[in-house]
């Protein structure tokens, strides 16, 4: 599990007018460190040019230096021009390499108009200084992009990463290496190579329509070459996802795969990626490590150049293990389930809050009859993972006509309750559903009455968002900021949060939407996301559990942090699952593939996270504290 942080400076470079030659457009940068300096050699684009035929937008490699200030990039100039008959219509996106004195600037040479996969081809541009080129060379005698070189020599070899049939999918991404740089564009090398292409494939396609192509130049860690790559979902189609994604390769052996992301980690999510010359688009470019973190470069809307950080070691650990190692399923999973003879849980018992009082964790689930009315339930653990009491009865049951359906005897009730302490008094958010709207409702109870378990005792509850809008989801901050409570709920597909002046929730109602965190289209939160369980308070912020839907209809959790201060703000947010379904009773059941939690315990380092598996059953699973806020560092 890992953060991305995009950098707060992004764009870190956008088109200047003022420069002809970039005034439309300066996007996918590759940066090299050369000595002190950090150099970003990227695709620069002309507006069209009116007076020449074809009237088209013309890209030159350009470079630029990164500023004292280390946020932007200045010192801009041409590099390479398009000059030749492979790339006289335009040369674009570089790779950078720097190998045995000898800067190699591979980039994509349009050699043809139209565009098409004839006449689109790798080039390659020579330097020793990053200030003039000295030679160029067309390479593959077939179409070809995204073309970069090892930064060190593998088995005495220069290797290399190429994307074949990029503008022909389904694309490659190929591996090919050379006794020395003459090699690379020998026609008589590639004639051969290209006999024995499927030799040279890495197998990392995931579906048939995905489109691929190399991203950045490899760079070298301790746990293999790591590789980021552009990753298109359904290419082609109306439901297009650029996403970037990781593939890590054996240091000796780059065709062998040691680790990979299970998807992708970055989608459009900014203004800047989302608002451009082509919508919706990133594209990784380049990277470095600095300073404990890999620095990931992209193009964004094929308009500017951005960054993101993130942390090394949680993200090579995530590569070489995707199965989470946080969070710990108790064996004797799953610890409530229907019991025979009683009707009112006969279909279901899951999405449990749960709330620690007197030494014990007290489990309040959610109960579904065999008519489909749902309830809560009581269950209390002594040691957080074995029940020790349950209920025979609902604790809690529907009273108002905001969960009842009228006379009707089926489908409505209380569901997915979340439970805070706040001074004496216990406040339970749940959704109230009448068979048509599912609203957000409170009932509280005092401490003392809820020992005793005088559950007559819980007020009457209140309805607190507006009828004929779906909300759900629903938790208090357990503690006022700056004077006022805070409550998150979702509408829609979207988390969001409104203030509130007291808990008399009589007269206190949401009426606004602060949004707080959103679905990442093409992500494993791309559908949905929602409140999983209430905050917890850290001395790094503000720790809450949430559960996000793929298109595929997979309920996963994942975490954020957010500010102590003002807790709508996200700091950090992880861009994979903490858990997802993995056993037969969280991936069968009722509803399949399904993890919902709604309580968490923290005791001393432990946090018991407790939650609804296919909504059928309940299970709890444990992770450390420290761990989990350090794979929320960024």
């Amino acid at each position: 599990m890992f953060t991305v942080t995009r950098s707060e400076n992004n764009p870190i470079l956008s088109p200047l007018r003022e420069h002809p030659w970039e005034a439309a457009a300066a996007f996918n940068g590759c940066p090299i460190l050369k000595g002190k300096d950090t150099i970003l050699i990227y695709r620069a684009m002309s507006e069209t040019q009116l007076l020449k035929e074809p009237k088209i937008r013309t890209s030159v490699i350009a470079r630029a230096v990164r500023s004292p200030d280390k946020a932007h990039f200045g010192e801009r100039k041409v590099l390479v021009y398009p000059d030749q008959p492979y790339d006289k219509f335009g040369c674009e996106d570089p790779r950078v390499t720097e190998l045995d004195g000898t800067y190699y600037i591979f980039y994509t040479g349009l050699g043809g108009y139209p565009f098409s996969s004839e006449n689109i081809r790798t080039a390659v541009a020579l330097s020793k200084d990053l200030e003039t080129v000295t030679e160029k060379h067309e390479i593959t005698p077939f179409n070809a992009k995204g073309m970069a070189i090892f930064p060190e020599k593998i088995n005495g070899k220069i290797a290399m990463l190429l994307t074949a049939n990029t503008d022909r999918p389904p694309s490659e991404i190929c591996y090919a290496e050379f006794d020395k740089p003459e090699d690379m564009w020998s026609q008589e090398y590639w004639a051969q190579w290209s006999r024995n292409f499927d030799t040279h494939r890495l197998h990392i396609r995931r579906q048939s329509d995905d489109q691929l192509e190399i991203g950045a130049a490899p760079v070298k860690t301790d746990k293999g070459w790591l590789v980021i790559y552009s990753h298109i979902q359904k290419y082609g189609s109306g439901r297009v996802v650029f996403g970037i994604e990781a593939v890590l390769l054996d240091l000796n052996n780059p065709l062998k795969v040691v680790g990979r992301t299970k998807g992708p980690f970055m989608v459009p999510d900014a203004y800047y990626e989302k608002i451009g010359q082509v919508p919706d688009v990133i594209f990784p470019s380049g990277a470095l490590i600095r300073d404990g973190k890999l620095e990931v470069y992209y193009g964004a809307t094929d308009t500017y150049c951005a960054m993101a950080t993130i942390p090394l070691d949680n993200f090579l650990n995530c590569l070489v293990d995707s199965r989470s190692d946080i969070a710990k399923r108790f064996p004797g999973n799953p610890i409530i389930s229907p019991r025979q003879g009683f009707s009112w849980e006969a279909h279901g018992t899951l999405n449990p809050a749960a709330i620690e009082l007197d030494g014990k964790i007290h489990i309040l689930y959610r109960a579904v009859s065999d008519k489909n009315v749902s309830t809560i339930g009581y269950a209390a653990s002594n040691d957080g993972l074995r029940i020790d009491e349950r209920s025979d009865k609902p604790m809690y049951f529907p009273r108002k006509d905001f969960e009842r359906r009228g006379d009707a005897d089926d489908n409505y009730g209380c569901e997915d309750p979340r439970a805070v302490q706040i001074g004496d008094r216990i406040y339970m958010n749940y959704t109230a559903y009448d068979g048509i709207t599912p609203r957000v409702a409170v009932s509280s109870i005092s401490t003392k009455d809820f020992s005793a378990k005088k559950w007559n005792a819980w007020t009457e509850p209140e309805a607190i968002t507006p009828s004929g809008i779906a909300n759900k989801d629903s938790t208090i901050l357990p503690e006022p900021v700056k004077g006022k409570y805070l409550i998150f709920h979702r509408v829609q597909e979207s988390v969001c949060a409104d203030f509130v002046s007291s808990l008399d929730f009589k007269t206190e109602k949401v009426d606004e939407c602060i949004e707080v965190i959103s679905p990442r289209r093409g992500m494993w939160d791309g559908n949905k996301v929602g409140i999983s369980t209430p905050p917890v308070k850290t001395p790094a912020g503000w720790l809450l559990l949430y559960h996000g839907v793929s298109w595929s209809t997979i309920y996963r959790v994942g975490a954020v942090l957010l500010d102590l201060d003002d807790p709508t703000i996200v700091k950090a947010r992880t861009a994979t699952p903490i858990f997802e379904p993995e056993t037969d009773y969280e991936s069968k059941g009722i509803i399949q593939n399904v993890v919902f939690p709604c309580g968490l315990v923290v005791r001393g380092s432990t946090v018991y996270v407790y939650y609804g598996a296919a909504d059928s059953v309940i299970g709890v699973v444990t992770m450390k504290l420290k761990a989990l806020l350090k794979m929320l560092e960024i």
